[in-house]
């Protein structure tokens, strides 16, 4: 039986001013895709190429409740959740393509 992993994700601009979230079942692509803006969308255009959080899932349907769960929180409950894991907010992908 293959074991899926699926990863619901924050990316954030170098200041931390503008977040985005979303969910993969590559985040090591995904996140490469986001740096180096690969489509033309909201992360491209404001430069949000910076991984602050990532939460991991093994079934599909439990990573997108999750995404819309923070999705549909306020702003101050996403900086928590990072502040949380991340209090630095340091690139997580860091070392990755290295």
């Amino acid at each position: 039986m293959k074991l899926h992993q699926y990863s619901v994700y924050i990316i954030a601009n170098q200041s931390n001013t503008v977040l985005y979230i979303g969910v993969t079942n590559d985040v090591k692509n995904r996140v490469s895709e986001h740096k180096l803006k690969i489509f033309n969308g909201f992360t491209a255009t404001y430069n949000c190429n910076k991984l602050v959080y990532i939460e991991d899932f093994q079934w599909i349907q439990d990573a997108i409740a999750r995404e819309k769960q923070l999705k549909a929180g306020s702003r101050q409950k996403k900086i928590d959740l990072i502040i949380t894991e991340n209090p630095l907010w340091k690139d997580l992908s860091d070392g990755w393509y290295d």
